[in-house]
């Protein structure tokens, strides 16, 4: 393993974030494809602004939304990992796991084997032993990447950020225990 990832499935590295990630991460956030099932794209002050949170997260956790390599190529594909879900429902505060990664990226099982290689982290070296997943109830690939990685499907709810009648506002909650 290499002592500049933080650990690694069998094509993919995970690391904390460095600044010659933040213009492939603005453009990232700023791609109508992959910003799909999010209420909005991110210009590039609020992408910068989201790393800054998501670095503090790291700091003050020990453990968010790592950055992830293609071991391979040594390119930045995107984000894997966790966040505290601190808004308002029955289930929060709670440990989320989630992904955002390039749409070139896709379709090679990149989402899959991250989130199964974070899942095993959390488990066996940050002692967390609950982790949960939402997302809209469309966004169909995220929902199959949840199942695939063993979380199991807990309710359906009504995301309290999101506006009534927003097309994204109805969520699926998924959860997988140590």
């Amino acid at each position: 393993m290499s002592n500049y990832y933080i650990f690694e499935s069998q094509r993919l590295g995970f690391r904390r974030w460095t600044a010659m990630d933040q213009t492939p991460f603005a453009q990232m956030n700023a791609d109508n494809e992959v910003m799909k099932f999010f209420p909005n794209k991110l210009s590039r002050d609020a992408s910068d602004a989201f790393l800054r949170k998501i670095d503090l997260e790291h700091d003050q956790k020990g453990y968010g939304l790592w950055a992830v390599d293609v071991k391979e190529s040594n390119s930045f594909i995107g984000f894997i990992g966790f966040h505290e879900a601190t808004f308002e429902a029955d289930f929060t505060p709670c440990i989320e796991i989630g992904w955002r990664l390039c749409k070139e990226s896709w379709n090679n099982g990149y989402a899959t084997e991250g989130a199964k290689a974070c899942v095993d982290y959390a488990f066996n070296h940050l002692h967390i032993d609950t982790i949960y997943s939402f997302t809209a109830v469309i966004n169909i690939s995220s929902i199959n990447v949840m199942e695939k990685i063993g979380l199991n499907k807990v309710t359906t709810f009504e995301h309290p950020n999101l506006v009534k009648g927003h097309p994204l506002r109805s969520h699926v909650l998924y959860r997988i225990d140590k």
